[in-house]
Parts: structure tokens; C-alpha cells; sequence
């Protein structure tokens, strides 16, 4: 897999989310043309993408904010986990209450609560930008 795509509309708040959760830029650049259109299948597209990587730099995230045609709003706005399509994105962290803090403070919401998977995981559900649901691991010792 090279990357995994997420339209939001705030390119700014989502890029400031990411970085915030320990991902790094690694692009930025608006997009138009033939090419694009005819790949996209959409006449006039306009869109301005960041690129994010992992301080790892193997996982990448492309965040796409679209001029023209303006972005679409799926319903429900706030679907739950169990819509068909891409579920969420997950994130192993080293301390997770930390980390929904600090994502709360660019407007995530927790989805249910922090649990506990047997003696592997700390696990959770946010709302990130877009309505996009992050998972979040925090792996347990034993």
C-alpha cells in the first residue's frame, strides 16, 4: 500500500491533527488539470493536498481539500462504526490518554471509551477532521 487518502475540509486544521498525533509533512501542492480530471473522472477538479508520513516514514496519508467541485457530505455527517466502507485508520501510541488530550484540543471526540484488549492493548475510537475515525493502540506490557 502506498498511502491512504482522506478528503477533509479544513486543510489547515487536518494537517495540524495529524502533526499532532507525530505525523510529519512531507508535501504540499495544489493539483489541477487533464491529467487529474480524466483520472478522477471529474471535469474542472481543483484540489490542494498535503502529504504526511510517519516518523517511521513507512505509512504515508494524503490529505485532499477539494476547490472544485466543492466536497460532498456524506450521510449521516457523523456515521457510525459499523457503515460499510473505510472503517478508520489506526495509530499505535505510547501513551493514549496523552494523545486523545492533545487531539481533543483540535476538536476531536472520543466515539466510546478507552478498553482494554486482554493483555495487548489499550484501544479507542475519535472523530477526527472530516468526521474520519482514528483508532488509536497503545500496546500493553503484559
Amino acid at each position: 500500500m502506498d498511502h491512504v487518502n482522506v478528503v477533509v475540509d479544513d486543510l489547515p486544521a487536518a494537517v495540524a491533527f495529524f502533526v499532532e498525533l507525530g505525523m510529519e509533512v512531507e508535501g504540499d501542492a495544489p493539483i489541477e488539470g487533464a491529467w487529474v480530471d480524466r483520472v478522477n473522472g471529474i471535469d474542472g477538479l481543483r484540489v490542494h493536498i498535503t502529504m504526511m508520513r510517519t516518523p517511521d516514514g513507512h505509512s504515508r496519508l494524503e490529505l485532499t481539500k477539494f476547490h472544485a467541485p466543492d466536497a460532498i457530505t456524506p450521510e449521516p455527517e457523523n456515521s457510525l462504526p459499523n457503515v460499510l466502507g473505510l472503517r478508520s485508520v489506526m495509530f499505535e501510541v505510547t501513551d493514549i490518554d496523552d494523545v486523545i488530550a492533545r487531539l481533543r484540543g483540535h476538536g476531536a471526540e472520543l466515539i466510546g471509551e478507552v478498553a482494554r484488549y486482554e493483555n495487548s492493548y489499550l484501544l479507542c475510537y475519535l472523530r477526527g477532521p472530516a468526521g474520519v475515525i482514528i483508532a488509536l493502540a497503545e500496546p500493553l506490557d503484559g
